[in-house]
């Protein structure tokens, strides 16, 4: 079974083809700048040089055609025809309450994604129609839908429910919805797998750590807290967006600037984070840099977003009754070994403990354990790999 998985954005649409025989990937590439000047598609096939496709793309159906003539294409495509596609995985940022699991795609189905885009108004919309163009091109070839939120579904109402008025829940959905989550169930799954238990038997904290990050409490294999909320702006500071603050500095800065609710929303979304605090970047390998040239604000950006990591690992501790396992994912999560270092300082007494050699080895996309031998926790370093975890949820579906 060949499945491919298709995240499209506004302006882009990438893709992987996946042999799910072996979870081997056959090509993968991204298409850019669609509806814009100087389109382009990248397609890379599995050992072979990238091809770089120049063409006007007008929309995301002429976007999806070339990704299929590419996969098809007899010089450097990677099957016969469009007939070897058995499923197109989606990846779909909100579900809402709608949908705690993957689901086939029918009419049904979409009217809720739709429905949902009042929740994700930036990325539903642009999910919609990756997955209305792919059903353009390839009408007969069943279509899953892979949420983000889906994950966190199992999380119970005291941990999802904000202490505001229960009818603005009632009324308008206001609750924690979490992201991530097809990263977050990914590596747990790993990290089970890795240790030689069962999922159902551990407690994993997972630090999905980028330029959007967060965490989630996964007991016995379920979400039962994250720290994304209502929308990605809360829990940790990142990259440029401000995570968890008092409400009421929104109001006084509203007054005090003359803000508007656009001019606000922007400052929070696009101002904030680790590049408000630095004034250098949002990017923590420029931040590292500054810090190691003497850059004190630059350094402190880097500390207050591990001592955020830090807050959470021991408050989800406590929610789940003990820890076995803290992994640590994604862009950040992956290659920074200072942040995991500086994350873990101090959780002695709850069994963490870092081996220095190994955490400074492990980085560049490295699978590896980086806590002691004598450590009752286990500390790992997962690359995540949400397609692979999509093209799984589709076959699962359609198999």
């Amino acid at each position: 079974m060949k499945i491919l998985v298709i995240n499209a954005g506004s302006s882009s649409l990438k893709y992987q083809l996946i042999d799910m025989t072996d979870e081997s990937v056959l090509a993968k590439g991204l298409a850019e700048r669609i509806g814009i000047d100087n389109s382009k598609l990248s397609h890379i096939p599995a050992g072979k040089e990238r091809i770089e496709i120049t063409a006007d793309i007008k929309d995301h159906v002429q976007a999806v055609r070339m990704v299929i003539d590419a996969l098809i294409h007899p010089e450097y495509g990677v099957i016969k025809d469009m007939s070897e596609i058995s499923a197109v995985g989606h990846r779909v940022v909100h579900g809402g309450e709608k949908f705690s699991g993957s689901v086939i795609i029918n009419d049904e189905v979409m009217e809720a994604i739709r429905a949902n885009s009042e929740l994700a108004p930036l990325h539903n919309p642009a999910n919609i129609t990756g997955i209305e163009a792919c059903k353009s091109v390839m009408p007969n070839t069943p279509m899953v839908a892979v949420f983000d939120t889906a994950f966190h579904q199992t999380m119970p109402k005291e941990a999802y429910i904000y202490a505001i008025p229960y009818s603005a829940y009632e009324k308008y959905g206001i609750r924690r919805y979490g992201f991530h989550g097809t990263s977050h169930k990914y590596v747990a799954l790993r990290a089970a797998n890795l240790m030689g238990r069962p999922i159902e038997g551990l407690k994993i904290i997972t630090c999905h750590l980028g330029n959007g990050s967060s965490i989630a409490a996964v007991k016995h294999g379920k979400s039962v807290d994250t720290s994304m909320g209502f929308t990605p702006l809360e829990g940790l500071p990142m990259g440029t967006r401000c995570g968890t603050i008092d409400p009421a500095i929104i109001t006084f800065l509203m007054e005090k600037e003359g803000m508007t609710y656009q001019e606000i929303n922007h400052y929070l979304n696009k101002e904030s984070g680790v590049l408000g605090i630095s004034g250098v970047s949002s990017d923590f390998r420029d931040l590292e840099t500054a810090a190691n040239e003497g850059n004190e604000r630059a350094r402190l950006a880097l500390d207050i977003f591990a001592y955020s990591i830090k807050k959470y690992i021991g408050a989800y501790a406590a929610a789940m009754g003990g820890l076995d396992c803290v992994v640590f994912t994604a862009g950040i999560g992956e290659n920074n070994p200072y942040i995991r270092q500086k994350a873990c300082e101090g959780l002695e007494f709850l069994g963490i403990k870092i081996d220095k050699e190994k955490n400074e080895y492990t980085k560049k996309g490295k699978e590896g354990e980086i806590s002691t031998a004598d450590s009752t926790v286990k500390v790992l370093v997962i690359p995540t790999n949400e397609e692979l975890m999509i093209a799984r949820e589709t076959k699962e579906l359609v198999g």
